[in-house]
């Protein structure tokens, strides 16, 4: 099949799949001859810092000769980074192949009348088949939503599961109470798997171990207050951790917990008989890169980009900004979905602006119109006006500040290759 002829194909799926559960992709995988059951796994779940905890594990791994693939999500600048063996993307030819396969599965699980996968679903089912075909091993596998009923979470058992930052995100899936959600997020671990998590609210940490103790497997708590920093700034963090001396390029002041997360992971990984070195962990923290999270895309003014998207990714947004760019002159660029906290995403970072621009994705169903946005947010800055696209939004940015302000833009990771695209266009 035609890489395009795929995605629309995957695209259609919308239309029939969707249902909470693991019933239709267990079906579809089956179809397949379990893919996944002929992989190894580091699985992943968390609100905040998936994809930065990915990226340090993925550079690790490579850097210690591990043929790694990866199921990312939310993506940022290309559909099919989503799916990457070694860190290269899945080609269009092989995106194209693999669905041939798939498709048919599909088409039998229609003629049986049998309920049929999301988009989401069939993509996760496909990257197995890509990381079967190209050997990869082990598998870092990013949730989507949740953990527990998340289509990845089809898989038997994993060498490690790694629990991030947990808060209130999805509530109208996952649940009302921290506690609720912790739950779906520890949905994940299994019994086999070496656990990893860091320093959680109490009500959600409580969760986690007694998942734990109810699985009979080992709980490691990384908490990076024992991290000795030795250097901080908007380049690099260098910093020890229980022997481990690295240096990380990722901005941000949560960035440290990630990392910590990260190497706390590998220690658990070592145990389970994987070969890392030293060299190859600090060269590989050193090599990681991960965009989309307090990314710098330029200076003078400087342009930050940060897919902020809930109330305690934007306290970590907010406290970055704080580290980096105290007293300095602040313009936001924000704009989010219709179903994400915004108003409390307003409440922690508009006070600290000098000016606000809300804007919206066109043609996006699920985003918050500008102006909706911009009503909401005056209550904590009457300095608010609209843009009428992203590209205005970024040009009224830049027309805003001085060579020595910050320009932030944030709200969500949907936006983030085209403001991307933008800033380095405009500025």
């Amino acid at each position: 099949m035609e890489y395009q002829k795929a995605r629309e194909y995957i695209d259609e799926a919308h239309r029939f799949g969707g249902k909470m559960g693991l019933g239709a992709i267990r079906r579809l995988l089956s179809r397949l001859k379990h893919p996944q059951e002929d992989l190894r796994f580091i699985h992943i779940a968390g609100t905040n810092g998936k994809g930065s905890v990915g990226a340090y594990l993925d550079a690790v791994l490579r850097q210690a000769g591990y043929r790694t693939g990866r199921f990312v999500s939310p993506t940022l600048y290309e559909y099919r980074e989503r799916i990457q063996c070694s860190g290269e993307y899945i080609s269009r030819e092989d995106f194209g192949a693999l669905m041939d396969p798939v498709a048919e599965a599909l088409e039998e699980m229609k003629r049986a009348g049998e309920e049929l996968p999301s988009p989401f679903e069939i993509e996760t089912a496909l990257s197995f088949l890509y990381f079967k075909e190209k050997k990869c091993s082990p598998i870092l596998l990013e949730c989507g939503m949740g953990g527990l009923n998340d289509a990845t979470n089809v898989i038997g058992t994993a060498d490690l599961a790694v629990l991030t930052s947990i808060s209130m995100d999805h509530m109208e899936y996952l649940g009302d109470t921290l506690e609720k959600i912790a739950a779906q997020k520890a949905g994940i671990i299994k019994p086999g798997s070496a656990v990893v998590t860091c320093r959680q609210k109490p009500e959600a940490e409580q969760v986690i171990r007694e998942v734990c103790g109810r699985m009979g497997v080992p709980l490691t708590v990384a908490d990076c207050g024992e991290a000795e920093v030795f250097e901080a700034d908007i380049r690099r963090t260098r910093f020890e951790w229980k022997g481990h001396s690295v240096t990380i390029h990722l901005p941000g002041a949560h960035q440290v917990e990630n990392a910590v997360l990260a190497l706390a992971g590998i220690d658990a990984l070592r145990k389970k008989g994987y070969r890392i070195t030293e060299k190859e962990i600090e060269e590989g923290f050193a090599r990681t890169r991960w965009n989309g999270r307090f990314t710098v895309l330029g200076e003078h003014p400087w342009f930050i980009l940060d897919g902020a998207h809930n109330p305690d990714a934007a306290r970590k947004l907010r406290e970055s900004i704080e580290m980096y760019f105290a007293g300095k002159r602040l313009i936001f660029l924000f704009g989010v979905y219709k179903d994400k906290q915004y108003e409390k995403i307003a409440s922690i970072l508009a006070p600290m602006a000098s000016e606000i621009i809300t804007m919206e994705t066109p043609g996006d169903p699920r985003a918050l119109p500008a102006a909706e946005l911009a009503e909401t947010v005056k209550p904590y800055n009457a300095s608010v006006r609209t843009a009428g696209n992203l590209e205005d939004a970024v040009r009224q940015g830049r027309m805003l500040a001085g060579e020595e302000d910050v320009i932030v833009a944030f709200g969500s990771l949907s936006f983030a290759g085209e403001i991307t695209r933008l800033a380095s266009r405009l500025l």
